[in-house]
């Protein structure tokens, strides 16, 4: 099992990139898995070229930017787009850009996962209550997924996590490498790969359960 989520997940990384995959001789309900990924591939590129239509301004002002990464559809915010300052409140400004995110996501890719990420710069945190930019990452992460729960996405569907300063894009060492690290990423697991991982992790879970209980005749 844990081969066969890594060939999805490897099978993904390839379709993004637009490189041919062939498989031979492979079973018949990974064939059908593959063909099953490669169409989700393609939801998701349809749904990144509907959100380039409807955030053609903010990405043209490069307050926000799309990629196909091997994760999966990343929808990358800069911060102060979001939030004013060592704040974790969404600005109301934003509300209008995150509800078009969010209606997308409701219309064109209901059944995946979402997962919400925060990022900060290494700047220390001086003039506001968290106690760490761990701790405002993580506020921030979690505002943008209450606010796309309140718009209709599934919460079953919806996860978040802060990196605090440990994920940089761009050295801290500058004003505008500081700005790019500043940030939050939406992020559009396809469906398969999410399944294929969790399928996985469940089948490893069980066996070393059973060993323990070997361990314990």
């Amino acid at each position: 099992m844990r081969r066969r989520a890594f060939l999805l997940l490897i099978t993904f990384i390839f379709f993004i990139n637009g490189c041919a995959v062939i498989f031979q001789k492979g079973r018949s309900s990974d064939i059908q898995k593959i063909e099953n990924l490669k169409s989700e591939v393609d939801e998701l590129k349809e749904a990144k070229e509907l959100l380039e239509g409807k955030l053609s301004k903010e990405i043209k002002d490069k307050q926000v930017r799309l990629d196909m990464a091997e994760k999966g559809l990343v929808i990358t915010f800069v911060a102060e787009i979001l939030f004013d300052s060592g704040k974790a409140k969404l600005r109301e400004e934003s509300f209008p850009i995150l509800e078009k995110v969010a209606n997308i996501l409701v219309e064109k890719v209901p059944e995946n996962s979402i997962g919400v990420e925060g990022h900060t710069d290494n700047e220390p945190i001086k003039y506001s209550r968290w106690a760490s930019n761990w701790e405002l990452s993580t506020q921030r992460a979690l505002s943008v997924l209450y606010y796309l729960n309140e718009n209709g996405v599934k919460p079953q569907k919806l996860s978040a996590v802060g990196y605090g300063e440990y994920q940089p894009v761009a050295s801290n060492d500058t004003a505008e490498g500081r700005q790019l690290n500043r940030r939050v990423e939406i992020v559009i697991l396809p469906r398969s790969v999410r399944k294929a991982s969790e399928s996985s992790s469940s089948m490893h879970e069980d066996s070393d359960w059973e060993s323990d209980q070997e361990e314990y005749k």
